[in-house]
């Protein structure tokens, strides 16, 4: 079968990329394939449901413009499409006199990112949340909560009333691109199928670097899975804070560190950590793949990170294997938590690019041939900025094929 256009992955980047690819060329052929039975099956279904506000991000950025962008973005598209959302603010509390510091370099890109916030001292923190201890806070009013998994359907309903077509159960097999397109063997539903597209676009997230190496494109990245592990609070702390509550991050570091969040559902979630994964999709209690841990460990870029990064590893998965490490972590800023608390909850993978120096990527990472244009890398927080990650990859897109 011909398509104009062809999406590789049902994630909300790769929905949010279909749904308004099909608005700007409504009378061009498009069609968008997913592995899974399902949308959002991976990352998008697997994250914490916050609508970022964008503090943490460099101001020159993508992730910043994109964060900016998306989270008044992702609310206006939940008020038109009466998707429950809520912007109950985030704070994010310094509990000791290093993550102080670190809150006064948050402040102050924060006000150069052009977002409201607030520093509170640790006596306005208290009063503001009574159960959470800390020695001062910044308060984000503008942060909220969603279900992406509820955005993601709404998008691809979109998408499909315009006339575009997607196909579940379709996983890539092999990849080859012509002089004048690229043809992509499936196999659907146990069915091998060839498809023709004039271009091709990839949205595959923890399968970016398997695509881009089906092509026979040269990047210097691989993925590397970081296993987020959650737990639920029991149904009586669903009262236990008002906001979001976050610690300060350490700035060498892509991951935020052990959050509570509250959920649209009502409920209350603590986490996530990042524990290294060893299996790209390993949502279970136990996730070992051959195949994954082969290429990492194939890879020069992992040992790199092990080697720089070998002490919060060690930290991070001890607190994986024993919940009193995990627990340590939540009690710095909420000590009323106990170890009985925490639930469980699913985990979730990160899919994060890594270059062959080892050095972590923080921002979006693209790479492109003649007929193709691979999102490599969309580090959180991707779900908030969807709908501009989008139209960024559309316009990158149309420059090159000059619809």
């Amino acid at each position: 079968m011909n398509y104009d256009y062809l999406i590789i992955g049902a994630g909300i980047v790769g929905l949010s990329t279909a749904w308004q690819l099909k608005q700007r060329l409504p009378h061009k052929r498009i069609v968008l394939i997913e592995k899974e039975a399902d949308f959002a099956k991976h990352q998008t279904g697997h994250n914490s449901g916050v609508i970022h506000a964008g503090i943490y991000y460099a101001p020159d950025s993508l992730k910043a413009k994109f964060c900016r962008e998306g989270a008044a973005a992702t609310k206006a598209f939940c008020q038109t499409h009466h998707i429950a959302f809520e912007q109950c603010g985030k704070l994010l509390v310094a509990t000791n006199e290093i993550e102080y510091q670190r809150m006064q370099a948050l402040y102050e890109r924060a006000h150069t990112n052009g977002l409201a916030v607030e520093w509170l001292n640790e006596r306005e923190l208290k009063t503001k949340e009574p159960n959470i201890a800390g020695i001062g806070a910044l308060l984000v009013p503008s942060t909220g909560i969603v279900n992406y998994r509820q955005v993601a359907q709404h998008i691809a309903q979109e998408f499909q009333k315009l006339g575009g077509e997607i196909r579940l159960h379709s996983q890539v097999m092999q990849i080859s691109e012509q002089t004048d397109s690229v043809t992509i063997t499936l196999n659907h539903d146990s069915q091998i199928e060839t498809l023709h597209t004039h271009f091709m676009i990839s949205c595959a997230g923890l399968m970016a670097d398997r695509i881009t190496r089906l092509m026979g494109l040269a990047t210097n990245f691989q993925i590397i899975p970081f296993r987020g592990e959650y737990y639920r609070l029991p149904a009586k702390y669903n009262q236990i804070v008002k906001h979001l509550i976050y610690p300060i991050p350490d700035p060498a570091l892509p991951f935020l560190g052990v959050h509570l969040t509250r959920m649209i559902d009502g409920s209350v979630t603590v986490g996530p950590n990042a524990v290294q994964g060893w299996k790209r999709e390993g949502y279970g209690a136990i996730n070992i793949s051959a195949r994954d841990m082969i290429e990492m460990l194939q890879f020069s870029g992992f040992w790199q990170v092990l080697k720089q990064h070998w002490k919060t590893g060690l930290h991070e998965t001890y607190n994986s294997w024993f919940k009193v490490g995990y627990l340590k972590q939540v009690q710095k800023y909420c000590p009323m938590i106990q170890l009985n608390d925490l639930l469980p909850y699913p985990a979730g993978i990160r899919a994060q690019a890594v270059l062959k120096d080892g050095t972590l990527v923080h921002d979006f990472l693209f790479a492109d041939s003649a007929h193709s244009l691979h999102v490599c890398n969309a580090p959180s927080p991707a779900a908030t900025s969807a709908l501009p990650i989008g139209q960024y990859i559309v316009d990158k897109v149309l420059a090159k094929t000059g619809d």
